[in-house]
């Protein structure tokens, strides 16, 4: 109530918390996704709201990625039938347990092509795959290799689609069972974004159902999530727990960037305003 600056990462600065706030001058988020603040009701107030762009591209690009060579490869179901035993078992020295997937050719589809998406889609082009994104500035943002094309297609076309695009009320939970219905049953859903961009439910659905192949997810709309939440039990469904962004080397420059904001809006020019 009396701070001049408050720094938050997930606790949320709601317009009654800003109102009441009667000498607040900056608010800084240690973060890149700022919808835990209410930057409208701040900006009413005159209180400028700073984040941390970029800090943790490589650490996110790093899990998408990841989670790609994961399911193409189904470690996890190799990896628990080898500790139960099944190799030893095995009347050859080896055996398949389901079908792996060669990256190279393959079609990657990126919804948003910030850094992060362009990080994936650098990655993705030393595989050998085929990118294709949905983008709202496409003219700033060519990338070569990189094919720019409407959302449908994306989810048409795409082996694996990965979500790269910031939560916002006209994106709340867009990926809904018309739009999951739209991919290959051969296709793989990745989120290291925000939990709000999907409809839980409705992927859930389509996982248990095979309407697609698999997820990999580092976030949930509910975070922890609630006991109950379908995708915790849901098939071929990988989740970690907001991990992305939390490298070692990724908390570091989040620190100093920080520190940068604040010394730069304390020095009268605040930099990283998102309001």
């Amino acid at each position: 109530q009396d701070a001049d600056i408050v720094l938050t990462n997930k606790a949320l600065v709601s317009r009654e918390a800003i109102e009441n706030a009667r000498q607040l001058k900056f608010i800084a988020v240690m973060a890149t996704g700022y919808n835990s603040v209410d930057i409208i009701a701040a900006k009413e107030k005159g209180i400028p709201v700073s984040n941390v762009p970029a800090y943790s591209t490589p650490s996110v690009a790093q899990l998408a990625i990841t989670f790609i060579l994961t399911l193409a490869n189904h470690i996890p179901a190799y990896t628990q039938s080898v500790q139960n035993g099944d190799w030893p078992r095995s009347p050859d020295y080896s055996y398949t347990l389901a079908p792996l997937m060669e990256l190279q050719d393959k079609t990657l589809g990126i919804i948003g092509f910030g850094q992060i998406g362009q990080a994936v889609a650098r990655i993705a082009l030393a595989f050998g795959m085929k990118v294709i994104a949905s983008h709202k500035h496409p003219e700033r943002d060519r990338m070569e290799g990189v094919t720019f094309t409407s959302q449908d297609e994306v989810f048409e076309q795409a082996d694996f689609i990965s979500l790269h695009c910031p939560l916002n009320d006209q994106n709340r939970e867009f990926l809904n069972s018309a739009l999951i219905r739209k991919m290959k049953p051969s296709a793989f859903l990745i989120n290291t974004s925000r939990g709000g961009l999907i409809n839980e439910n409705d992927l859930a659905d389509a996982l248990n159902n095979h309407v697609i192949a698999g997820a990999g997810l580092d976030v949930l709309s509910t975070e922890p999530p609630v006991a109950n939440n379908p995708l915790l039990s849901a098939k071929n469904c990988l989740i970690t727990p907001h991990i992305a962004w939390a490298s070692k080397e990724a908390r570091m420059r989040l620190m100093e960037m920080l520190n940068e904001n604040i010394a730069s809006f304390i020095n009268g020019n605040p930099h990283n305003v998102v309001n």
